[in-house]
């Protein structure tokens, strides 16, 4: 089953180097896009502000090892008043819908 999660971003927070231009081997995407790699963290219960996951830029190895801090940029919340449970106009998993 699929949630949904609504959140925004911090965008001063957003570190510009860490901002991805090109591909595993150094060309730029041929579509010109940028790609900022994240880790998104799901709590198993809402903070005093109601998020249930936070998002952070995903850090190297070498950062991780160095103890760096990790940067935060959001949050996300369900939204109010939303189910994440199927209706019936959309019962079939998206499993079912696949051709192959």
């Amino acid at each position: 089953m699929s949630k949904l999660l609504t959140g925004s971003i911090d965008l001063n927070k957003i570190d510009k180097t860490k901002i991805v231009s090109v591909d595993k081997n150094g060309k730029p995407f041929e579509n010109g896009a940028k790609y900022l790699n994240v880790v998104v963290w799901i709590n198993d219960e809402a903070d005093k502000y109601g998020n249930n996951a936070s998002i952070q830029i995903s850090q190297s190895k070498e950062e991780r090892d160095a103890g760096a801090k990790a940067i935060y940029i959001g949050n996300l919340k369900e939204p109010q008043g939303r189910t994440n449970e199927p209706t019936n106009a959309r019962t079939a998993s998206v499993e079912d819908t696949l051709p192959f």
